[in-house]
């Protein structure tokens, strides 16, 4: 491969698929586009109900492997409409109430979008020896209606799921940024895996899975249906952890990440060691750069639903360092980028039909 192994429809495809929202329990509009730019490298499909999308290498074979991301991205629900036209909101997945005023944001309606803004009291008008943080209770929407019915007449109503409008930008030539690169990034990665060995005709001798799993954010959700339908042997799960690096954080309880330093392997329950062996292994002989991470129960992440169904399968999680998560400004590296998709074409070349992971064996 060369050193650049992402191209101009690369490129595209993520901007394009990063620009679409996606909500958590919203995600087939996004699914649509991934499937599209998945369909040459892939041989089949397999979807389920609630929107997770598989793209097949080698259906017929018994030994399956499976890649995954998650394609939901944190939003808001309309909660209540006050009488004169403003609007609360509760969160879908982990959405950061301290970011949101002075936000722009869509209403998605049966309609179409609705445009709004979280207001916030002007500084000139804030008690200064009282001031009051953003919360859950006092965050409120703006569409510049005057009355419920002015909301409503709009096709808002109570359940209509709120995004945020930010688009993906480059920052200083190699840091992509936008929101909801947790864990969209992912479902990239994955598929850009696919693209590759398509691209250097790498045959393999078992099934492979690349999974882009709805639900995330609010449990793992996805994972845990698509677990059950697909019946893995292996599990290789890639997702996005904290960047320690920047201000306020406290690397003694959450370790030490920067972005541009390499890839993240985990330790943790869920991980099974000879499975991360093989990761740790194929990068050292690649040279691709990593970092370690450990996690004291769960990894919080879709390894854990992976792991521990059907019996147990042993899982491995991938992670792509990135600053301010759960806002709309997530920042990540090209290089990580570029190192993730390096790591899981590699290890997958490592994993032969049947293999066994088990300790005993």
């Amino acid at each position: 491969m060369s050193k650049s192994i992402l191209n101009e429809k690369s490129l595209d495809f993520l901007e394009t698929y990063l620009n679409n929202a996606a909500p958590t329990g919203y995600e087939w509009e996004g699914q649509k586009i991934w499937m599209e730019y998945l369909k040459p490298y892939v041989d089949t499909f397999i979807t389920d109900n609630y929107g997770t999308a598989v793209g097949v290498i080698n259906p017929d074979a018994k030994y399956k492997v499976v890649i995954e991301g998650h394609a939901d991205e944190i939003s808001w629900y309309v909660n209540y409409i006050t009488d004169d036209g403003l609007i609360y909101v509760i969160r879908n997945g982990g959405s950061d109430h301290q970011i949101a005023p002075s936000k722009l944001v869509n209403i998605h309606t049966k309609n179409g979008i609705v445009k709004g803004v979280f207001g916030w009291p002007a500084i000139h008008t804030r008690d200064k020896s009282n001031e009051k943080a953003p919360s859950l209770d006092n965050i409120f929407i703006d569409t510049g209606c005057k009355t419920k019915e002015e909301v409503e007449k709009l096709g808002v109503h109570v359940g209509c799921v709120i995004t945020y409008p930010d688009t993906f930008t480059v920052l200083n030539g190699d840091k992509f940024v936008c929101r909801a690169l947790d864990n969209r990034m992912g479902g990239f990665m994955i598929a850009e895996v696919a693209r590759l060995l398509k691209e250097n005709s790498n045959k393999l001798d078992f099934g492979l899975y690349i999974v882009n799993s709805v639900q995330e954010e609010i449990g793992l959700r996805g994972a845990e249906m698509i677990t059950h339908t697909i019946q893995p042997n292996v599990a290789i799960v890639t997702d996005v952890t904290h960047d320690t690096t920047t201000p306020m954080i406290e690397k003694k309880t959450n370790g030490h990440a920067a972005i541009g330093e390499g890839p993240v392997i985990s330790y943790a329950p869920a991980i099974q060691q000879k499975l991360r062996d093989l990761i740790i292994d194929t990068a050292e002989e690649k040279k691709i750069p990593f970092q370690r991470a450990a996690s004291s129960r769960a990894t919080g992440t879709d390894t854990d639903a992976f792991a521990y169904s059907n019996g147990g399968v042993p899982s491995a999680l991938i992670s792509l360092p990135l600053r301010y998560m759960h806002t709309t400004v997530e920042m990540v590296h090209r290089d990580d980028v570029e190192n993730v998709i390096k790591m899981i074409y590699e290890s997958v070349l490592k994993i032969k039909d049947g293999q066994s992971f088990s300790y005993f064996d």
